[in-house]
Parts: C-alpha cells; structure tokens; sequence
C-alpha cells in the first residue's frame, strides 16, 4: 500500500515496529547500568558483560551510551507518529527532517560500537549487537522513504512532490553521522571510570600467607594486595600485564598474591549460571596451583605464558591440554602429577573462591583487588591508572 493510500502502510509500521524495539532494548541496558543488575543471559565474565562494563558503554564514565541511544530511538518513534496524511505538510517535513538526522546518529553509532566490540574489547554482547543491527535497518528503510515520499496531495494538484529532497535528506544524514563521530571523538578523550565496582567486605575475609602463596613481588613487601582472576578471562590477561610495572612504581614495596576464581560453578558456587568462555577455567586454576606447589620457582614462567600472546597475535585463553604440557615442562611429568593430586591445591583453590565470595555485591566480574576489607574491579588503562586506583579506591599508602 503506498503512503497516498493508506495512513498506516507496511513501511510506517516497518519504522515504527524497529524504532520500539531499538529503544526496548536500549532502555533495557540503560536500566541495568542504573541499578546494577545482571543481564538476562549475561553471566560473570561473559561477553554480554565484558562490553556493558567496558570504558566503551560510557562516555567519560559518567553518562551510559544505552542512555543516549533510548532517548534517540524514543525520538524516532515519537516522529513516526507525525508522518501521515493527517499531519499537516510543514509538520511532516519537520518530522521527516528530524528523524533522518537521528538515524544517520543511530546508524553512525551502531557502525563505530560494533568496530570497538571487534577491535578494542573483544568480545560482543548480544542486546548491543541486535540493538546496532535493528539501527542499521531503521536507517536504510527511513532514507529510503525520505528520498521518494510524496507530499500525500492528489493527483491532480500541480503541487504534489516529494516531501524532502534528495540533497537536503542526504545532508541531514550525514548530520547525524557527523554527531555520531562527536561521541566517538568525546569517548577518546574523556577520561573513563577505572572502578565500576567496589566497596568493603562485612565479613572476615580469609587469611593468605604471602610466604606460602603465588605472588608477583617479594612476600616481605609491607604492601600485598590479592588479585582474583580467571586464567580465561580477558581483562585478567590486561591487567597481568600491568602488574610488574605497578611494582616497579613502587620500588619494590608493592606485591600481588595471585589467587585463581574460576568463573565456573565446578568448582565456584557464587558463580549462577556457567557460559562457554569459562568452561576451562577451573582445571586451568588447578594446573597452575599445581606447577607453583611442584617448583615454585617454575610458576612465574608458567603465569606470564598463560597470560602471553603469541608474536603479531590477539592473546586467547590457552587450551587444558596445552597448559598441562607446559606444565610438564617446566616440572616434569612425576612432580606434576604428585602436585596436581596433593589435596593442598584444591584447598587453596577454596580459600581463593571464599575471598571472591566475600567481595561480591552484584555480578561475578573479574579481575578483583582486595587490600585489607576493601576490594573493587578495576577496568585500568596502563599501570598508571591501576596505582591511582590502588591508593584512591583500595587505600594502599601512597610510596
């Protein structure tokens, strides 16, 4: 049915349906990063989470970008309703006009979202990509309709023509395109939230003897922190690398206590529902504990080669069958696997998981750093950020 024909024909209800479900999806992630809840779907660790709680899901750390883009959708659905006959000319132009310009933003957005997923986190989250996906869509049928859509006068009046023309509707796109690119511009250089969460454990937290535990650093060290991590994850391998650095900044009075939280419920009960990126982590927590039981002097190696990429490579998460024969490696196959069957390595495991346990307040994300009763998840750009976070959020004298 043509727009002359009816008010209602399929590519109004097209751009009316999209715009309802961009902005549903969109008011739902909005709603999540208000109240910090947990997604339906998106589990501790999982890629659903690795982006919603990235420096990208913000601008400058303080406005969510699921915010801006439910009040764009919700605008593109308000002007669906001022396109018909009955709208007087001047107002469905101005409609026409307005909506184009946010969907060139929409579609802008979706464009440079689904580039930072791919290049700079890793990892897609389902709600965004069907969100940037249900834009791209929007986008292509309302410029589509602007460039051909009549004035709805009849046959007979000279006056009729399009609503808009080709060059202002082009124009008016790439307006939007261009506000697209401002937030781009404004995500770059405003400063991001290092600590999404945080707070102080009301519970007596398990004791780790620095003596007797992984650590990076020197146990005397007046300062020991205890960092939770999955040898899966992501962010743990980022922040890894900042760890040594971080030390050095402090000359020396700064150590790490490594304490492996699988992201699995095998072996972890605060974990609710398990997703596939984790499926390894709890054999890969034991390996490790393993080789640092058998040759404590082997486990730096073993730490930084589970945590290493290969040269010209994005890292990935080493395979149980390849950390297993590192861990031969390193040890021998008779020293492993005494190690691995000692008992003591799924105890410290369980103190490992009690200390994540403790230090939970919505959500299972890693990595975590725990100094005293205080704790946080940190998201640090470089070692900088992660000393600023350890003296401003966790309290850790400053040297």
């Amino acid at each position: 049915m043509s727009g002359s024909r009816g008010h209602w024909p399929w590519w109004r209800c097209a751009i009316t349906g999209l715009s309802a479900l961009a902005f549903a999806l969109s008011a739902y992630l909005g709603w999540h990063y208000l109240t910090g809840g947990s997604v339906i779907g998106c589990s501790g660790g999982s890629p659903c989470e690795q982006v919603l709680t990235s420096r990208w899901s913000t601008v400058g750390g303080i406005v969510p970008v699921s915010g801006l883009a439910a009040g764009t959708y919700l605008a593109i659905l308000l002007a669906s309703f001022f396109l018909g006959p009955a709208t007087p000319l001047p107002d469905r132009r101005l409609a026409w006009s307005a909506m184009l310009v946010l969907v060139g933003a929409a579609a802008g957005s979706a464009a440079w979202f689904i580039f930072v997923q791919k290049r700079f986190i890793g990892a897609f989250c389902p709600y965004c990509i069907a969100t940037h996906t249900t834009a791209l869509l929007l986008a292509a049928l309302v410029i589509w309709r602007a460039l051909f859509q009549s004035d709805f006068q009849s046959n007979s009046d000279a006056t009729k023509g399009r609503t808009l023309r080709p060059l202002p509707s082009i124009s008016l796109t790439l307006l939007g395109v261009a506000l697209a690119g401002t937030l781009a511009f404004f995500q770059f250089q405003l400063a991001p939230r290092s600590v999404y969460q945080g707070g102080e454990s009301q519970a007596r937290l398990p004791a780790i003897d620095p003596h007797a535990a992984p650590i990076i650093g020197s146990p005397d060290a007046p300062y020991v922190v205890t960092l939770l991590f999955d040898y899966q994850c992501p962010h743990c391998q980022k922040i890894h690398s900042m760890l040594d650095e971080a030390i050095g900044q402090y000359d020396g009075k700064l150590a790490f206590v490594l304490c492996p939280a699988p992201l699995n419920s095998q072996c972890n009960p605060y974990v609710a529902k398990d997703v596939d990126e984790f499926r390894d982590s709890c054999e890969l927590a034991r390996i490790a504990l393993a080789v640092w039981l058998a040759k404590r002097d082997a486990f730096a190696a073993f730490d930084d080669w589970m945590f290493s990429a290969e040269p010209g490579e994005r890292w990935h998460p080493r395979s149980v069958d390849a950390a297993r024969a590192k861990a031969i490696e390193l040890v021998g196959q008779a020293k492993f696997d005494a190690a691995r069957a000692d008992p003591s390595v799924d105890r410290y495991l369980q103190t490992s998981i009690a200390i994540f346990g403790s230090t939970i307040r919505s959500g299972n994300a890693v990595p975590r750093l725990v100094f005293g009763s205080r704790w946080v998840t940190p998201q640090p750009q470089d070692a900088k950020d992660l000393i600023s976070i350890l003296q401003n959020s966790l309290s850790v004298p400053r040297t």
